[in-house]
């Protein structure tokens, strides 16, 4: 595919923004951005040189590709909706990009929608947080058609620096919720490893060195360890979204008849970071809940 293809980006945070600034750089003509927060769109829009869309049709309108990066399964179903303003609306040709961790059956059903209208599919699943999204450097799990994958993949080069392509549609969104329940189980394990080490009285720089060296040792540690000893839960991935990923993980398994305690042991550590008003911190944050010396939380059982 060549970078004379038109891009429209669907959803326009902190991912969706700097994925789009980065195909911006390596020559893509950014067409169109769309977001249900107007303000960020134009923000984007300007930086960039693309049209602020007023509707989801006018997006698919101006592109060659759309690329989605929206917050669950709801809004999914809504921008793909098959009757009132919807990406759908002329998308003959057209080739949609999502990349939001939703439940699997979602992409299935959504590439069953753009196929009855001549159009083609891909779930790009993201592996990887803000800082690599505008490098180009995300580890991307693909699902869906071959071909729609091969017409694909110059852009998903440009946009990572591993990508595999995992297989039918609904796929790379199970790899992507088992990933993102693994990262999740080691963030919570490491915050309660810092937590007790703080509660001993331990020098945590220490213990973090100790960790790397040991069967303690983990990537969420390299993230994170840093972070949740000096209370730097600056976004990159947050607390609410992986209450979300955690649940779809869990709501898997239980469609598998298994029992995953330490999943849903975890996503209730995150639930509770968003009932306790915490969800937009980084995943770090997570920490703020096993630290005696933090605010308490709850009493400890006599």
């Amino acid at each position: 595919m060549a970078t004379t293809e038109r891009i429209g980006v669907v959803g326009v945070g902190r991912m969706g923004a700097n994925i789009a600034r980065r195909l911006k750089d390596v020559g893509y003509t950014i067409s169109a951005v769309y977001d249900v927060r107007p303000e960020a769109a134009k923000e984007i829009g300007q930086e960039l040189g693309a049209e602020v869309a007023p509707t989801l049709a006018r997006v698919t309108e101006l592109s060659d590709v759309i690329i989605t990066v929206v917050t669950d399964d709801k809004a999914m179903r809504t921008i793909y909706a098959t009757s009132g303003d919807s990406l759908l609306s002329g998308a003959k040709g057209k080739l949609f990009i999502n990349a939001a961790t939703i439940t699997p059956q979602v992409h299935v059903d959504v590439e069953k929608l753009a196929e009855e209208r001549g159009a083609q599919s891909l779930e790009g699943s993201m592996a990887s947080s803000i800082p690599q999204a505008r490098e180009g450097t995300l580890y991307l799990m693909i699902g869906g058609r071959k071909e729609a994958f091969e017409r694909a993949t110059p852009i998903l080069e440009k946009m990572s620096s591993s990508l595999t392509y995992v297989g039918k549609a609904g796929e790379a969104a199970k790899v992507k919720a088992l990933v993102n329940m693994v990262m999740n189980i080691n963030t919570a394990g490491l915050a309660e490893g810092l937590g007790l080490g703080e509660a001993l009285g331990l020098d945590l720089t220490m213990l973090r060195q100790v960790f790397s060296q040991t069967g303690a040792g983990s990537r969420v540690l390299v993230t994170d360890g840093e972070d949740m000893q000096n209370r730097a839960h600056d976004c990159y991935f947050s607390a609410a979204h992986a209450a979300k990923d955690s649940g779809i993980a869990v709501a898997l398994a239980k469609e598998a008849g298994l029992s995953l305690p330490l999943a849903q042991a975890t996503k209730a550590q995150f639930d509770r970071m968003v009932t306790e008003g915490l969800g937009e911190l980084d995943k770090s944050g997570i920490a703020e809940l096993t630290f005696k010396s933090r605010r308490a939380r709850e009493k400890t059982p006599a």
